[in-house]
């Protein structure tokens, strides 16, 4: 196992604690010098914030115990190519490598739909897209698929509900 599949394998955990207690199962973790300094996972539902990416959660985390905003010295694994708001804060932290398992068609902005680190900001992360890809596309799917299933049977359940009620 390469050190990156190490990193990526932390955050598929997170994601998949994630999944655990119902949200989209991403999962990311901040490496400095070879240590994870920052991990956050998916909340958005249970914090009820449109904010809480795990992108962002995780370069947080690193800030607080690096003490200082610039992350210039670290790495962001995230098992979903990042968002917008992701990327930007990517940009604004100053992460140095990002690599990201499972592309995004409806919002990656690592590559997928656009490419915000090829802009003229004053930073640009490099990026390494498909590291364990199947891995985290798998989550991602098994996690949808489970969703579908749920809602299915609770229509279903719901309609034999409104049949005896007649």
């Amino acid at each position: 196992m390469t050190e990156q599949e190490k990193y990526m394998k932390a955050a598929l955990r997170l994601a998949q604690k994630a999944a655990e207690e119902g949200e989209v199962p991403v999962g990311a973790v901040v490496v400095c010098e070879g240590k994870i300094v920052g991990r956050g996972r998916n909340r958005r539902e249970s914090k009820k914030n449109a904010l809480h990416h795990a992108e962002i959660e995780a370069i947080e985390k690193a800030c607080k115990k690096l003490g200082g905003w610039r992350l210039h010295k670290c790495d962001l694994y995230v098992t979903l190519e990042p968002c917008p708001m992701c990327a930007g804060a990517i940009i604004n932290a100053r992460i140095k490598t990002v690599y990201y398992g499972a592309s995004d068609p409806k919002a990656g902005s690592c590559g997928t739909l656009v490419n915000l680190f090829e802009l003229p900001y004053n930073h640009r992360p490099e990026v390494v897209s498909g590291l364990m890809d199947v891995e985290c596309a798998a989550v991602l799917r098994d996690f949808f698929r489970s969703l579908r299933e749920k809602r299915k049977a609770e229509r279903q359940r719901a309609g034999q509900n409104s049949e005896t009620v007649s």
